[in-house]
């Protein structure tokens, strides 16, 4: 149970808790206003203190992160399993990650007569509330201790009242139901699996969606795709081994190469000096087919027709001059013919030459394509490595892809294969579930009479474990707030019973918001009763005019009322000053 919640700065109001029934009142008082609100009197502020006390994690948006707290030290004080004086517990902002225990219960082994006090690290404070008041494995971080206290302290700035099987708005339902199975008794390893297949349901989807696209499709891939490319890289594969294989390493390979270059290029000049030579050849051929002799007989017909008689000076120089000519023609002629000759012979000569280097160029390249260089070999063991490197790349990427596409098939089956598991085990823990809902059912009647018909049930399915509390309503805010003060009310006393859950259970005034002022009454009347019969402590916060309805309707408070008495006034409420 809880003792006390204090705080070193005196202006705090220090709350002292009792068993049974715990009713911390926020009152208007005489000189209030129309514009004074209890809102900031400190009812749930001391939700969030219990929960930063018991080792919720540093959140900068928490009541503990305001600047007016950082230098306070919050002090709490409750009863321990196994501790025989009550342990402290003392944290302050400005060192979120410490806790001092007073004494140290996160040592797994006693520590003398005289246990002393400890500043441990905040996850293993965490750890001891699940080890100690819940009673959890530690080589199976299936539950959480933080989540299991906020189903015994509901946060309602977190989300805690809008669901009665979840303590925050986006908490996961996988989550929420592996920490009530251990409440309940359930098998948390069973429920447990359907968190795992949830997850992998969720990766699978990522990764079928990131599968299409054009850039991390790279990355898996289609097994169809990968099995075309698979197919192509094997075969280059065989190519280069049987290239290896047939490969001959011929000595002075680089000498060889470089000769028959040098051959290849002396031929080319050859090729290309003859071209010249041949057009020369047809030029001067051509040039002696044009040669002939002048042809001087038109001269006398010409003089002739003027009545003009050539005389014997006049023939006579010429036929000096057609002498002279005729002698440098046949001088032309022979100059021709003998340059002629010259490049016939060089043409045959070159012929000749370009065969024989032909010759030896063939027997030089037929050497080298019987074989190669170790160089060139090296390039084809480099090639083949990393071809067979990529078609070992794609085969995993070709397996992943193949367990992709079956892993839908795959979780589909896990999923019906745990169902019947879930069955079979609720089948086989009756009893448990029978009490649980008994209890809700006791619970549920008592506020609302026999006129409905309430329910709890646990109910196995493909995709999850459901744990569903049901009370027939018009849908009302009213209704769904018993329905979570029931269901907290059935879950709380069962794990206390069977020694898996604390002995405390608290609820913000938020809860009682819209509640008609009968189930106010009997709902106070009601936890009032349990507590003392199940020896626990149920702690509520509220207004004064909340707690009027149930006096109207015939409830005493006066004896489960705690100090202080809050109020709307500027020091009257928790921290005993507004910020």
């Amino acid at each position: 149970m809880l003792r006390s919640l204090t705080s070193d700065d005196d202006r705090f109001r220090a709350v002292r808790f009792g068993p049974g029934l715990n009713i911390l009142v926020a009152e208007r008082t005489d000189t209030s206003t129309d514009t004074d609100s209890r809102n900031g009197a400190g009812k749930s502020s001391m939700i969030e203190l219990l929960h930063f006390l018991l080792g919720a994690r540093n959140e900068t948006r928490a009541l503990w992160a305001n600047e007016k707290l950082r230098e306070h030290t919050f002090e709490l004080e409750l009863d321990w399993p196994g501790q025989p004086e009550p342990l402290v517990v003392m944290r302050s902002p400005t060192r979120p990650n410490r806790v001092v225990l007073d004494p140290d219960i996160t040592r797994t082994k006693p520590g003398g007569l005289f246990e002393q006090a400890a500043e441990v690290a905040a996850k293993d404070w965490q750890w001891a509330i699940e080890r100690d008041l819940y009673k959890a494995p530690r080589d199976g971080a299936e539950v959480s201790g933080r989540t299991l206290l906020s189903f015994a302290i509901r946060r309602v700035d977190r989300g805690g009242f809008l669901e009665p099987t979840k303590t925050f708005a986006q908490q996961s339902p996988h989550d929420a139901m592996v920490n009530l199975c251990h409440l309940f008794g359930l098998d948390v390893d069973l429920a447990a699996r359907y968190r795992l297949l949830s997850n992998q349901e969720a990766t699978r989807k990522k990764l079928v969606e990131a599968a299409k696209d054009p850039v991390w499709g790279k990355i898996v891939g289609r097994s169809a795709e990968l099995r075309g490319e698979i197919g192509a890289i094997e075969q280059r594969v065989s190519e280069l081994e049987r290239q290896i294989t047939n490969f001959q390493v011929v000595p002075e390979y680089e000498n060889i190469r470089r000769e028959a270059d040098d051959l290849d290029q002396q031929i080319r000049i050859l090729r290309a000096t003859e071209a010249v030579d041949r057009r020369n050849l047809q030029d001067m051929e051509q040039a002696v087919d044009e040669v002939a002799e002048p042809d001087d007989r038109y001269l006398e017909s010409a003089y002739k027709q003027l009545n003009l008689i050539l005389g014997q000076e006049v023939r006579r120089r010429f036929d000096d001059v057609r002498a002279f000519h005729e002698t440098v023609v046949r001088n032309r002629e022979k100059q021709l013919q003998e340059e002629m000759s010259r490049l016939r012979q060089l043409l045959e000569e070159r012929a000749r030459t370009r065969a024989l280097l032909g010759e030896r160029q063939a027997s030089l390249l037929r050497t080298l394509n019987s074989g190669g260089a170790l160089d060139a070999l090296n390039s084809l063991q480099y090639a083949l490595a990393r071809e067979q490197a990529h078609l070992e790349s794609l085969r995993h990427r070709f397996q992943a892809a193949q367990a992709l596409e079956a892993s839908r098939r795959e979780i589909e089956s896990k999923r019906l294969e745990l169902e019947q598991e879930m069955v079979a085990d609720i089948e086989d823990r009756d009893t448990f579930t029978s009490e649980a809902n008994s209890l809700f059912n006791k619970y549920a009647r008592y506020l609302y009479g026999d006129g409905k018909n309430p329910y709890l049930t646990f109910s196995p399915g493909k995709q999850r474990m459901q744990i569903d509390p049901k009370i027939e309503d018009d849908g009302s805010r009213g209704i769904h707030n018993m329905v979570i003060f029931c269901f907290d009310l059935t879950t709380a006393v069962i794990a206390h019973r069977a020694g898996r859950g604390p002995d405390f259970l608290v609820h913000d005034s938020h809860l009682y918001d819209g509640v008609d002022e009968r189930q106010v009454a009997r709902a106070l009347q009601l936890v009032a009763e349990v507590t003392e019969a199940e020896r626990m402590q149920y702690i509520a916060t509220m207004n004064s005019d909340d707690l009027n309805k149930a006096v109207s309707m015939g409830f005493n408070p006066d004896p489960y009322i705690i100090e202080p008495h809050l109020t709307d006034q500027p020091d009257g409420g928790l921290f005993g000053f507004r910020f």
